[in-house]
């Protein structure tokens, strides 16, 4: 176990207080805890609490080298932090949380039983990291937890502003084939349209709050240390070219999954921290299922749909007649109502099984899953990679229309279905994923980008090497 004397190096670590940024936060925090550094890991007091609440940390009493810190996000506690309230979550974190983050890098600071911060490891979305940087010292590497299309996209959000594109005129415009507009002016990205662009260009207002702060976040980019992507170069380099040529000090080291299986050791004690409640026994349930015969069906942590929406679902993974595997949030509805009938649980009999939450990751592995159905949250997008498992797409906001566009369209590794969603298309389409051509032809190219992330993530890949430079660069800052 690595000491903590006065020349271990220090990181803090600071994910965004979302699912899907304090997950792979956390595996990079392992892995550099893995090679010695004393790790110091900051939730939202939000996020901790809930933490708390599912057991989430037991398994981590007593490890030395890493422990938790808290900070407020600025929010009551009645906040329910759900999709809604994003715009003010980033606005409250960017008004509120770089003075209680200063007094924490100074507590650490002063204290005899921790070594000096030597850096600090942010998602991109806590760029008031950078402000405190700048008044204490310790540099910042910023942390992209997206793809890197996501990114570029959201690199050339200020051009969007400047052409006229954005604002939209008219709310009209999201219905009358407006979104269709090809954009071919954003270098590596040849094909796409405005609908394709992360989503929150959608509005008529100028000052619109997420729009604005995604213009923030890249700027601060530039003025970070280093920036840190999710991805691995095979898989964009094309993107990940036109990226460094604004930002040349970056940092591809995923899938970080991957990464963390190949470069830790498989009794760590760091194991993953989940804000929900896992249901475990659908991991039995899947043993009585045939190889790559069942369709698991998961639109995230945020994600939400109408109770028409979940019905077509409903009807479309009953009527497709294959075994499937669906996570049902208690939240995924946008308003207060039943989730699914008694009756529709008897329709699906034992060909169906719903659960509330569930270890993807471990899903996603296991030898009967022959296809997902995702919201095309990056992290969703790189586990089915990783496993070889063709998608459904379903993108919902942010950056997951860009993702989809790539999967769908440049990477042919999935189908995108239309949001409006109709259970005759959701049917025909899960067929045809789980038993068609189209559905093995994705499946043969998903399985070749699986063996070239495996080669990224192995000694001597492009990821694996990164991740070295990264560690030497920041023990040495």
């Amino acid at each position: 176990m690595a000491s903590s004397s006065p020349k271990t190096p220090h990181i803090v670590c600071v994910p965004a207080p979302a699912q899907g940024h304090i997950n792979p936060m956390f595996k990079l925090a392992k892995l550099f805890h893995s090679r010695g550094f004393y790790i110091t890991f900051v939730h939202s007091e939000f996020s901790y609490q809930r933490l708390l609440q599912a057991s989430a940390l037991d398994h981590l009493k007593g490890l030395n080298n890493f422990r938790f810190e808290t900070i407020p996000d600025g929010l009551p506690p009645e906040n329910k932090r759900g999709v809604s309230d994003v715009p003010e979550l980033c606005k409250s974190m960017r008004n509120t949380c770089a003075d209680p983050f200063r007094s924490l890098i100074l507590k650490l600071n002063s204290s005899s039983d921790v070594p000096p911060v030597t850096c600090i490891v942010a998602d991109v979305a806590m760029d008031f990291t950078l402000q405190v940087s700048e008044e204490l010292g310790p540099p910042v590497v910023l942390f992209f937890t997206l793809s890197g299309c996501g990114v570029l996209g959201y690199m050339h959000y200020g051009e969007l502003l400047e052409r006229g594109y954005f604002p939209l005129r008219e709310e009209s415009f999201l219905s009358n084939g407006y979104l269709d507009t090809e954009i071919d002016w954003i270098p590596a990205m040849k094909g796409i349209r405005l609908k394709d662009l992360p989503s929150f260009l959608r509005t008529t207002d100028p000052d619109d709050i997420m729009f604005n702060c995604k213009i923030i976040e890249v700027n601060s980019a530039f003025k970070a240390k280093g920036v840190i992507l999710n991805t691995f170069d095979d898989l964009e380099q094309e993107v990940l070219d036109a990226i460094k040529s604004k930002i040349p000090q970056l940092y591809t080291i995923g899938p970080l999954s991957m990464l963390c299986d190949h470069m830790l050791q498989p009794d760590s004690k760091l194991c993953e921290a989940s804000l929900w409640e896992e249901d475990t026994s659908c991991l039995e349930w899947l043993q009585e299922k045939d190889p790559k015969s069942v369709l698991y069906v998961n639109i995230g942590s945020l994600a939400t749909m109408t109770s028409q929406q979940l019905g077509e679902f409903a009807w479309g993974l009953a009527n497709s007649m294959c075994p499937f595997l669906w996570v049902i949030r208690p939240d995924i509805l946008d308003r207060a109502s039943g989730i699914v009938s008694e009756d529709y649980k008897k329709e699906i009999g034992g060909r169906g099984l719903l659960v509330s939450w569930c270890q993807q990751e471990k899903v996603l592995k296991h030898p009967s899953i022959g296809g997902f159905l995702t919201h095309c949250g990056w992290n969703s997008t790189l586990e089915s990679l990783c496993e070889g498992v063709p998608m459904i797409c379903w993108p919902f906001f942010a950056e997951q229309q860009t993702n989809c566009f790539y999967i769908c369209n440049k990477w042919g590794i999935g189908m995108e279905i239309d949001f409006d969603v109709k259970r005759v298309e959701i049917g025909m389409m899960v067929k045809e994923l789980m038993k068609g051509e189209k559905g093995l032809e994705m499946r043969n190219k998903v399985e070749d980008l699986m063996s070239k992330a495996i080669k990224a993530t192995t000694p001597g890949g492009s990821s694996h090497t990164n991740f070295e430079m990264l560690m030497e660069d920041v023990a040495k800052w």
